[in-house]
């Protein structure tokens, strides 16, 4: 602890910063242009999204998670696929990583809040931070795993044309 507050503000501070940092985050990245993101392919490990299946059952629980990515204009809503066009799925696959890096951005801020808690305070603010971008994450990578298998099916039945 760096900064010794009264524990009120440091309530505050802790109640208020992670809705407020992963609002603002939110709400920033946004704003950034799409070209700059440019997913790669996902690690071979990951077995185009199955792994999460088989070891998380993703699929049971990730429609229980927020979207964010509609609420503020020009947003990029990515609870459900609108549409089979490619041009469409790919930038879905764009917004997958966007939405990933801004989780992860979250979490690379958690060490802000050891300016003012205690090491026992820093160990429930990661926890919190890890447990409430992780899932998020997990399912970015997971749809992006499953919506690049849809682009690579989309190419090779091109290809046949």
């Amino acid at each position: 602890m760096l900064i010794e507050l009264p524990n009120g503000w440091t309530w505050f501070l802790n109640l208020a910063g992670w809705p407020v940092l992963q609002l603002g985050l939110s709400w920033a990245f946004t704003k950034l242009p799409g070209a700059w993101f440019r997913p790669g392919r996902l690690g071979r490990w990951e077995g185009e999204g199955r792994v999460y299946e088989r070891t998380l059952g993703i699929r049971r629980w990730k429609d229980r998670l927020p979207d964010a990515g509609g609420w503020w204009g020009g947003g990029f809503a990515k609870r459900a696929l609108r549409d089979a066009d490619p041009v469409y799925v790919e930038r879905f696959v764009r917004e997958t990583w966007r939405g990933e890096l801004c989780h992860w951005c979250a979490l690379a801020c958690a060490p802000v809040f050891f300016l003012w808690n205690p090491w026992w305070a820093d160990v429930i603010m990661v926890g919190y931070g890890v447990a409430a971008n992780l899932p998020c994450i997990l399912v970015q990578r997971y749809n992006r795993a499953r919506l690049q298998r849809l682009l690579t099916t989309f190419k090779t039945s091109r290809g046949r044309s």
